[in-house]
C-alpha cells in the first residue's frame, strides 16, 4: 500500500497557464479556428503535462501489455478456451500478434508482463514474470480477489513504469491479454454506471446471442453477491476486476504520478481508466483515448471518462492495437504546434 499512496500523492494538475499559451498558438496557426478538432486539443494538453508551450515530441514509446486470467471463464461467457491466454502470450514475445506489427510501425517498444495467467509458471525468454496470483476466482462466487491482491496488482503496474520508461518525455499505450476479460470489465463499467449488466455486455471474441445473454446474467449475479461499493474504486476493482485491470489501473496511475501522457486502449483498458479515475480523479489528466471499439460500452466508458477517441475503426482486438494507432496521432499534433506556421510568421491575412 505504501507505493501506491506514494504514488497517488505525486499526481498534480497540469499546468493551466501553459495549456492556454499553446491554446493561443493553436488559434492562430495559419488554418480556420478550431479546423484540426481532436489534434488541437491533444497538442494543449501535452503542452500542460509536460510544462511547455510547444510540447517535445517522446523520446521514449512503449505499449505495456499485461497477461492475467479470470475464474469467471468456468461460467462458459467466452468463445475461446483459457490456455489461449499463455499461448498469446509466446505469440506477443515472438513478434507476431496484431500489436506487435503495430508497435513496430509506430516505433514503440512492447513490454509484455505475466500478471495473472493461470497455471504453471511461464519461462519464456523476454517476459516480465510478476505474477500476483494465478488467475482470479469465480466472481460469481465471491470476490475475484481481495483487496490486498488488488493493491499489489496496482503497485505492480506502477513499478512496471519505473522500471521501463526513464524518460519524463514519453509515451506510454495500455495492452492486456486474458480470456474471458470483457466479463470483468463490463461488470465494472455496470457497477459504475448503476445501468443494467445487459445494457454494457459485449460480445467479446464473438459470442453469440444466447451466449450473451447468459454472460450479462452472470455479471448480474456477481454484483448480486459481491455488493460493490461504486464509491470505492478499489472495492470495485477487488470484487469484479482482473489482474491484468488492476495492473493497467498502476500503469495509468503510475504514468500520471511522474506526469507522462498514457494513451488508453479499448474496452478493458476503459475498464481500468474507470478504476484509476475513481481512486485518484487528476489521473484523468494524462489519459488520452485511443479509439472507439465496437465493443457495446466502450462509448459509455469514454463517457464517463469525459474522453474523446481519436479513431473510430470498430476494433475490438485489445493487446494496446488501437493504443499504438493512436501514437501516430500524438505525434502530429506535436509536430502540427510546433512545425505550423502562424498568420503572422506566414504573412497570411486573418479574415
Amino acid at each position: 500500500m505504501e507505493l501506491l499512496q506514494e504514488t497517488l500523492s505525486k499526481i498534480q494538475e497540469p499546468n493551466r497557464n501553459v495549456e492556454e499559451l499553446a491554446q493561443r498558438r493553436l488559434d492562430n496557426l495559419t488554418k480556420p479556428l478550431g479546423s484540426l478538432g481532436v489534434l488541437e486539443e491533444i497538442a494543449s494538453r501535452l503542452a500542460g503535462i509536460q510544462g511547455q508551450a510547444l510540447p517535445k515530441l517522446p523520446k521514449e514509446k512503449a505499449i505495456i501489455v499485461l497477461a492475467g486470467d479470470h475464474g469467471v471463464t468456468n461460467e462458459g461467457v467466452s468463445a475461446f478456451p483459457q490456455e489461449v491466454t499463455p499461448q498469446m502470450v509466446l505469440n506477443f514475445l515472438r513478434g507476431g500478434a496484431g500489436i506487435n506489427v503495430l508497435a513496430r510501425q509506430a516505433g514503440a517498444k512492447v513490454v509484455v508482463a505475466d500478471i495473472g495467467v493461470a497455471g504453471e509458471p511461464l519461462e519464456y525468454e523476454g517476459l516480465i514474470s510478476c505474477r500476483v496470483k494465478s488467475g482470479t476466482d469465480n466472481f460469481v462466487l465471491g470476490p475475484a480477489m481481495s483487496q490486498e491482491e488488488a493493491v499489489k496488482a496496482i503497485e505492480t503496474g506502477i513499478a512496471l513504469v519505473q522500471q521501463q520508461i526513464h524518460d519524463s518525455v514519453a509515451l506510454v499505450g495500455t495492452g492486456e491479454m486474458g480470456i474471458g476479460n470483457t466479463t470483468p470489465s463490463a461488470a465494472i463499467l455496470a457497477v459504475f454506471s448503476g445501468l443494467n449488466p445487459i445494457d454494457v455486455t459485449g460480445r467479446g471474441t464473438g459470442i453469440d446471442d444466447t451466449r450473451m445473454q447468459h454472460k450479462a446474467q452472470v455479471i448480474a449475479k456477481a454484483i448480486e453477491v459481491n455488493r460493490p461499493n461504486p464509491k470505492d474504486g478499489l472495492d470495485v476493482l477487488a470484487k469484479m476486476g482482473g489482474l491484468e485491470i488492476a495492473g493497467l489501473t498502476g500503469v495509468i496511475l503510475g504514468c500520471a504520478a511522474r506526469g507522462i501522457p498514457v494513451v488508453i486502449d479499448g474496452f478493458i483498458s476503459c475498464a481500468a481508466a474507470l478504476v484509476a479515475n475513481s481512486i485518484a480523479p487528476l489521473s484523468r489528466e494524462y489519459m488520452f483515448a485511443s479509439h472507439l471499439s465496437g465493443e457495446q460500452g466502450h462509448r459509455l466508458m469514454l463517457e464517463l471518462l469525459g474522453l474523446k477517441p481519436m479513431l473510430h475503426l470498430d476494433m475490438r482486438l485489445g493487446e494496446g492495437t488501437g493504443a499504438s494507432l493512436a501514437f501516430h496521432l500524438v505525434e502530429s499534433a506535436v509536430l502540427i504546434i510546433n512545425e505550423m506556421a502562424t498568420f503572422d510568421e506566414a504573412g497570411v491575412s486573418q479574415g
